[in-house]
């Protein structure tokens, strides 16, 4: 039997032997991979319903459950264990005189981390524990691995990343956080849903990569014979369905970069994009601040969130500060210098910033905000007005033109949302992806390419529209209070083992 501590285990070897031995001995008398089993309460009901049971009174019905038996703790002819569900657990009692031979057979053959069906009736025990007496026990899926050591648990980040099915079983708070994450899109499937929004599907594979400035994966289509692009967002296929008169679209899906690693960076992504046709960046702006509260409400159940050792506040509205006033304030630094390659270059040196032979101004205009600006937005905070250098999709400013319409959100220093009132001058935006083209042909593997259909499209019209993008995965770090995006994505990418 184990549930043993540390010091008294024998080795994994001797355990994985012994727990086959114990395989062996349950198919004598069932198929110890069952079938179905049918309950009659899952575990969280059986505490919600038998919640009133005092004493050691038992209840007039049976139940029948199941979960995986988390724990075994032998008392002579008799042993609890704790059944585990997804997001609960209770005390199960084994009694020998009560179970009958047959039945303290199979007991004697259970290991910790086996799955099991019971039944039985529910009592609470002279310590105040509810629990259930064991009448019949149903073997469902012998364990034949022990379980990371009871008390230290599973710590070692590269084996919960790469078998995050064992980081799931033994750690329950890593259980919250992605039952967190379900309800988070869930929640803002029906925010959305409720304002009118349609959920749309747009190609995850296409001709041209487009919406965002990245490299993207490629492969390759055999019987078209033809590359094709992993998408980097959804933006100008969702844009395409404001031409055809949807006016009100999202989409929650995966997004591919082939970009670096980070606690902040995956290659794969999930994001939020939203457009709603006749509003724009002030609408978005707005339409953010609701979702985000609205996720805080139902979600924890508060504005106030603790987030890495700060407090982070989500009461609207929130800061704004346009992108030229944050240079200035937190760097002395005025973006109309830096729009100079020359003095671009010189102020990322100085700022230890890797110079790039082949990189363009509007590179550097982002890399020197992100050292100079970024570390200061703890609180929520929109940064407006962003330079059209790094703003190829975003309306011009009118009193502007080389501003765009644009915001980003920054919380504990992460961006969390990008939104523009959208650019639907084909002329203005055929230039724009000429010049980024250019960047492109120059050796820039991150600049946007020519998509002839997107303009095409453009020039049947689109209505003044507003557009938001909002990163599923940094939005989960927030409310798990995760310091790390591998945190929150159930398979994050690896390098492989050797």
């Amino acid at each position: 039997m184990t549930g043993q501590s540390q010091s008294e285990m024998t080795s994994t070897m001797d355990q994985t032997r012994q727990r086959i031995e114990h395989l062996h001995g349950l198919r004598q008398f069932c198929d110890p991979y069952g079938s179905a089993f049918s309950m009659t309460h899952s575990i969280e009901e059986i505490h919600e319903k038998f919640s009133s049971i005092q004493g050691e009174t038992h209840s007039e019905e049976k139940i029948r459950t199941a979960g995986r038996l988390m724990a075994i703790r032998l008392h002579g002819k008799a042993g609890f264990g704790d059944l585990v569900s997804s997001t609960s657990k209770v005390q199960v009692y084994f009694k020998q005189d009560h179970l009958g031979e047959a039945q303290w057979n199979f007991f004697q053959l259970l290991d910790v981390g086996d799955i099991i069906g019971v039944e039985g009736t529910v009592f609470r025990t002279k310590r105040g524990e509810l629990s259930i007496l064991i009448d019949v026990i149903t073997p469902l899926s012998k364990s034949i691995h022990p379980l990371p050591e009871k008390w230290h648990g599973l710590k070692d980040v590269e084996v919960r990343y790469r078998q995050r099915y064992l980081d799931l079983m033994v750690n329950p708070e890593v259980r919250k956080i992605f039952l967190l994450r379900s309800r988070l899109i869930s929640t803002m499937r029906r925010f959305l849903d409720d304002r009118g929004f349609h959920e749309m599907e747009t190609p995850v594979m296409n001709i041209s990569a487009g919406g965002a400035e990245a490299k993207p994966f490629v492969t390759h289509h055999n019987a078209l014979d033809i590359d094709l692009y992993l998408r980097i967002a959804t933006e100008l296929h969702l844009k395409r369905l404001l031409v055809g008169m949807l006016e009100k679209v999202y989409e929650i899906g995966r997004i591919f970069r082939n970009e670096g690693i980070s606690t902040r960076h995956n290659p794969e992504f999930t994001s939020l994009e939203l457009y709603e046709a006749y509003s724009d960046y002030e609408g978005m702006m707005k339409i953010t601040e609701d979702v985000i509260v609205h996720l805080a409400d139902k979600l924890i159940g508060k504005r106030e969130v603790p987030y890495q050792e700060k407090t982070i506040h989500l009461n609207p509205p929130f800061e704004r500060i346009t992108y030229s006033d944050a240079l200035r304030q937190f760097g002395g630094i005025f973006l109309s210098d830096i729009r100079d390659l020359e003095k671009a270059k010189h102020t990322a040196k100085s700022l230890k910033i890797p110079l790039d032979p082949k990189a363009h101004v509007g590179h550097y205009i982002d890399k020197i905000f992100e050292v100079v600006v970024e570390p200061h937005l703890v609180q929520p905070t929109f940064i407006t007005d962003y330079p059209i250098e790094i703003s190829p999709l975003a309306k011009r400013k009118a009193d502007d033109p080389l501003l765009t319409y644009r915001f980003e959100l920054f919380i504990s220093n992460m961006e969390m949302a990008n939104a523009f009132s959208e650019l639907n001058d084909p002329f203005d935006q055929k230039e724009r992806f000429e010049a980024q083209l250019k960047l492109k042909e120059a050796g820039d593997e991150t600049a946007h390419g020519m998509d002839e259909d997107f303009l095409m499209a453009l020039e049947y019209g689109m209505p003044p529209a507003g557009g938001l993008g909002i990163g599923i995965d940094r939005l989960c770090m927030l409310f798990a209070d995760a310091a790390s995006i591998r945190e929150v994505i159930l398979f994050p990418t690896l390098r492989p083992l050797d």
